[in-house]
């Protein structure tokens, strides 16, 4: 005859144990899971291996390992009192063999959050919990749950150490391994039945989800806007910014400075020169060994990246992938629902206001995130007085030719429509930069290649190295033989602008290949070496004097002798003797 009352309080202590030991668990392994998926390094990983170690012991050894630890003779042990024969020894048997199975999922599931996410959380105005709960949480929450439920079936079925550690009060599993050896297999179809039963209905429990209401019904919205959506006001003139800022990532050393001067700033250079990192630092993401960074009359090196009040697009957009466009302009404390239907208007998202970052091209994705960063950083109140500073991570990197110039167009007209903005961009594009920037900052290997004003960069760039990473090619010697006049060699010459160079100085020169036009009264007679068509027009390798030259034109033209015009101010020139031989492709470690 089956004793119900026996099977009743195991089944009860079984279930209570598991639960108990389950919300322990995920107490610890939920951020021990988030620890281990963001660190790396020897202890991580040694930390790593621990946190398996159950999964290899098998479980009786877990039980006399525990014994050894929390056993009434052990000094742990008689600290807590004992947990032997008792409800806390169980739970403390389960929790040690079921833990692995959350953390590791918390770890996996921490470790597919793309970190670029909580980074713009934190520049949205989000502290490290809020991202912590709003962000990464939630976004790893389902493998998480999965976690958890393994975790408690593991609990809830485990035998070995819960035999060695707390015979009493029977567990279901005790239980039935006492039932059986005293009345055989008979006596087990009534414990089975509350068994299957329990783990069926936890089962059951965890796959259940409630019928699906209104699409997307959960979301967070702005509430309506009481006035008519218009534009952030800004300043009339924008706050200059200043930084000088050092960090080192292993072997890569940057040093980066810019002097307060102008409102649009380029930051231009090859992969790997510390572009991203400079932009990271003036956020706060990242440690500065030292850094200043200054915003008119605010000091914001101090400031953690939530009080910086800093818009940031990063290259990837990093819009939640689980909020709609409308929740994306929701999700930065104290959003202004007027300006967030302004910004929708003026970027042309009108009517895509419930649809998920999945659902949306490319362009416009790049348009909620650059709205996201223009809400935070021109709408008092959400960054504190407005601080009008926008960061752009080679925003248009991803795009096609024909949407990147017109999301171009779309930002310049942006820059135009708020005076007050401040905005730096980062780039390998030197189309890009010099149509969004009027002061243009070089950057290679982690130092400044040379910095300034546009048109003085192009005019004279520091170096061969600095005219190529401004489109140059082709590169050739040349002398002096009047201030605004270069010798070429073979009897040609070439007439420059700019800074007057001393007659007779050795110099490098170059001509950007847009600049370059056949014409056939040009001033310039050159041949065409090579010609290779390229959609309507063609590029081509001309020579002119000793010199070659790369240009883009129109039409098919044959090689052969031609004439050809080249403006003044298209002529890029720097001394000879500090020309530096730096590839723009020039590998480097990639902050």
């Amino acid at each position: 005859v089956a004793d119900w009352p026996a099977i009743g309080r195991a089944v009860l202590v079984s279930v209570a144990s598991a639960s108990v030991a389950s919300a322990l668990v995920a107490a610890g392994g939920i951020p021990l899971g988030f620890l281990l998926a963001r660190r790396r390094g020897r202890a991580a990983a040694a930390l790593g291996v621990l946190v398996q170690l159950p999964l290899a012991l098998p479980p009786l050894a877990s039980g006399i390992l525990l014994l050894f630890l929390l056993g009434p003779y052990a000094p742990l042990g008689r600290l807590v009192g004992g947990v032997t024969d008792s409800f806390a020894g169980i739970v403390c048997a389960e929790a040690f063999v079921a833990a692995p199975f959350l953390v590791i999922a918390a770890r996996e599931g921490f470790a597919g959050v793309d970190p670029a996410l909580e980074d713009v959380a934190a520049t949205l105005g989000h502290a490290p919990g809020a991202r912590f709960l709003r962000v990464s949480l939630r976004l790893a929450w389902p493998t998480i749950r999965a976690g958890l439920l393994l975790t408690w079936l593991r609990a809830f079925g485990e035998f070995g150490a819960t035999v060695m550690l707390a015979y009493h009060p029977y567990s279901l599993p005790v239980y039935t391994f006492v039932a059986f050896g005293a009345d055989g297999l008979p006596a087990m179809l009534p414990v089975l039945a509350p068994t299957l039963a329990a783990a069926l209905a936890v089962l059951f429990l965890a796959s259940w989800r409630p019928r699906a209401r209104a699409r997307r019904s959960w979301q967070p919205k702005l509430p309506a806007p009481r006035r008519v959506a218009s534009l952030p006001s800004a300043a009339a003139e924008a706050q200059h910014l200043a930084f000088d800022v050092t960090r080192r990532a292993g072997r890569f050393a940057l040093a980066c400075a810019w002097a307060p001067e102008g409102r649009r700033l380029a930051i231009i250079g090859a992969s790997g020169s510390g572009k991203s990192m400079t932009l990271r630092l003036l956020c706060g993401l990242d440690p500065a060994a030292r850094g200043m960074v200054r915003l008119g009359g605010r000091d914001l090196g101090p400031l953690p990246p939530e009080r910086r009040g800093i818009g940031y697009v990063p290259q990837s957009y990093a819009l939640l992938p689980d909020r709609t466009l409308r929740a994306q302009l929701a999700f930065p404390p104290g959003a202004d629902p007027a300006a967030a239907e302004a910004w929708i208007g003026r970027l042309d998202l009108a009517g895509l206001e419930d649809r998920l970052p999945s659902e949306l091209s490319l362009g416009q994705q790049q348009r909620v995130a650059l709205a996201r960063a223009l809400l935070r950083t021109m709408t008092p109140g959400v960054a504190g007085p407005g601080a009008g500073l926008l960061l752009l991570d080679e925003p248009f990197s991803a795009l096609d030719a024909p949407l990147r110039r017109r999301l171009r167009l779309l930002l310049r007209g942006v820059q135009a429509a708020l005076p007050g903005l401040v905005t730096v961009l980062v780039t390998h594009d030197p189309d890009e930069a010099l149509l969004l920037a009027d002061f243009l900052l070089v950057l290679h290997e982690g130092r400044v290649l040379q910095a300034g004003p546009a048109a003085s960069l192009l005019a004279r760039p520091a170096s061969a190295a600095v005219a190529r990473l401004l489109g140059a090619e082709f590169e050739a010697p040349g002398q002096m033989m009047a201030p605004d006049r270069i010798a070429l060699g073979g009897g040609a010459s070439l007439a420059v602008a700019g800074p007057a160079l001393p007659v007779g100085a050795t110099v490098g020169w170059t001509v950007r290949r847009g600049f370059v036009a056949l014409r056939p009264d040009g001033a310039y007679p050159a041949e065409i070496e090579t010609a290779a068509p390229v959609g309507a027009g063609c590029e081509l390798v001309l020579r002119l004097g000793d010199a070659r030259l790369a240009a883009l034109v129109a039409g098919r033209p044959a090689p052969g002798p031609c004439r050809i015009d080249i403006p003044a101010e298209a002529v890029q020139v720097w001394p000879a003797e500090i020309t530096t031989e730096i590839t723009a492709a020039s590998p480097g470690p990639r902050p």
